[in-house]
């Protein structure tokens, strides 16, 4: 069979699952899973929820898989502008753009569900918890929007950050206002440019801006607990892992690592430093499940690699690849292999040494534009893994990445620090 003859779009008969009768919204990630129990008040009893487990992928197991005659599985277009974002949720694949409209497409047909958020401000960043989606937009606002799991879903906007009441709360007093530029202030829990990135954890909302700051949100009441002067320059990517480390990528070459004091009050310490090349914007930031390795992109092309004490406060320096011949615009990873996306317009798929170090065994092309977003299924199937791009073509592609390859792809030589 040559890949050429896959389905597209993806048939769910082909893939073995049948559709749940009403699509449910629920974030499979365990860093988005955080959140309070009443999200789940209006789950139905006999709820059936999308699980990568169930997958049937009909694709052999090839092991001689050649990436150079790779095709997508599917090209999902809609949206009016560039796409700026999308995430993984439960059943379903959100996607923004910069045209002001997030997409729902539902799998496994990889079919429109419905559209949300149109003239809300370009999307940035989302993420889910529970039955909510936060989205983050460039007109440094967070929109909150409900799913009703009832009947049909409706993605209802029931907020947006700072709210109302937290804002109220604060105005009157000078000092809750912050300088953020010349002759102008604002307060401390708004952001003053563009929100670039979301991430969730343990009951947490982090937002990065390109107003140089990390603000902390807390997902029960919406309420602003803390803001950060994070960087020197604007933050453009954010991860958490489990334990509750925060990592934020910023234009002024640095990620920066955050750990969560303990104590009444929710505040946030500085835990150490990874320094990028000189002069280079760090666009991007990924930790790998073991949590021992934090990786970041620049816009050099390189991918760097810092292993962790245990400790979190000690970073070395263990590994940089010129991974592409533009700037790396995007990563996400997947057990031993890291993806990454570049205004070169491909993908590489890397997998991950013993020593940290990565090993190039792929190459997908196929888009028309620069790869702005990627992310991963959270589980293998079909003896492989299922990766969605977003690009500033307007299209979303879905793609099927065999985790064995016969090692004839060219592969990029691997700088480890000893």
């Amino acid at each position: 069979m040559k890949m050429q003859e896959f389905f597209h779009p993806i048939d769910s008969s082909i893939l073995g699952i049948t559709k749940p009768s009403t699509p449910l919204l629920y974030s499979t990630t365990t860093s988005t899973s955080s959140g309070t129990s009443s999200e789940n008040d209006e789950s139905p009893e006999t709820s059936r929820r999308f699980d990568f487990l169930s997958l049937k992928v009909m694709i052999p197991n090839f092991p001689n898989f050649n990436f150079n005659s790779y095709k997508s599985l599917a090209v999902l277009s809609g949206h009016i502008g560039t796409v700026s974002c999308l995430a993984l949720c439960g059943e379903f694949i959100l996607s923004g753009s910069q045209g002001k409209d997030i997409i729902v497409w539902q799998q496994p047909d990889l079919r429109q569900f419905t559209k949300f958020g149109s003239g809300e401000g370009s999307a940035k960043a989302l993420t889910s918890v529970g039955n909510k989606v936060f989205t983050a937009h460039q007109d440094s606002r967070i929109r909150v929007w409900k799913v009703s799991r009832r009947s049909e879903n409706v993605f209802r906007l029931v907020n947006s950050l700072p709210t109302t009441k937290d804002y109220l709360g604060k105005f009157m007093k000078q000092s809750n206002y912050v300088q953020t530029r010349r002759h102008h202030k604002c307060l401390w829990i708004e952001h003053a440019d563009s929100i670039s990135c979301l991430a969730v954890s343990n009951g947490l909302i982090y937002s990065g801006s390109w107003d140089k700051t990390l603000k902390v949100w807390r997902i029960s009441d919406f309420k602003c607990l803390e803001s950060i002067k994070a960087h020197d320059d604007a933050i453009n990517g954010l991860i958490t892992s489990n334990n509750g480390i925060v990592y934020s990528a910023s234009a002024d070459g640095k990620i920066k690592v955050w750990g969560r004091k303990e104590g009444k009050n929710t505040t946030h310490s500085l835990k150490g430093i990874l320094d990028g090349h000189k002069d280079v914007s760090l666009n991007s930031v990924i930790v790998t499940d073991d949590e021992n390795l934090v990786y970041g992109g620049g816009s050099d092309g390189y991918i760097m690699g810092w292993l962790r004490n245990k400790d979190f406060d000690s970073w070395k320096l263990i590994c940089e690849v010129k991974a592409h011949e533009m700037a790396v615009l995007c990563m996400c990873s997947i057990g031993e292999f890291l993806c990454s996306g570049s205004a070169d317009k491909s993908i590489r798929i890397w997998k991950r040494e013993i020593n940290g170090g990565l090993f190039r065994i792929g190459i997908i092309k196929g888009h028309d534009g620069p790869i702005k977003c990627l992310q991963a299924s959270p589980r293998f199937v079909g003896g492989g893994f299922m990766l969605y791009s977003g690009s500033l073509d307007k299209t979303l592609r879905v793609w099927w990445v065999p985790k064995y390859t016969d090692g004839t792809e060219d592969s990029s030589p691997v700088q480890c620090k000893k």
